[in-house]
């Protein structure tokens, strides 16, 4: 899979978010971003991410050096927020889907577990500002 592929999902991604994002207290203007860690057979998986709006993209490292996007949607409830998503991978990867929950641990710091069908299950540590 290309750069160049990676590249226009990620624009694609953005374009999509700021066209259906819909107007929002200033505590939701600001990103929220996180780290996550898993595992998918026998191999460390690595993710960074994003959330604004109740969308989200993330940036994902798999199994035997793959690469990808993840592009998620969010359902925010009082204290959770579950999602589910769609990724492009590189190394023949192929699609990937995505689902999970975020939970509120603090008023500052949410935690998170996830399974993607090619990172695996994932544990999750943000930051909302």
């Amino acid at each position: 899979m290309s750069v160049q592929i990676i590249k226009s999902t990620i624009v694609t991604a953005a374009s999509l978010l700021a066209l259906f994002a819909p107007s929002r207290a200033n505590s939701q203007l600001i990103p929220q971003p996180w780290g996550s860690v898993g595992g998918k057979d026998g191999d460390v998986t690595f993710a960074v991410g994003a959330r604004a709006f109740d969308f989200g993209v993330e940036l994902g490292k798999g199994p035997e050096g793959s690469t990808g996007v993840d592009v998620l949607k969010f359902i925010s409830l009082p204290v959770i927020s579950p999602y589910v998503g769609l990724g492009l991978y590189s190394a023949d990867k192929g699609v990937a889907v995505s689902g999970g929950v975020q939970v509120g641990a603090t008023d500052n710091i949410f935690v998170g577990v996830g399974y993607n069908s090619v990172r695996g299950i994932n544990g999750q540590i943000g930051v909302r500002f």
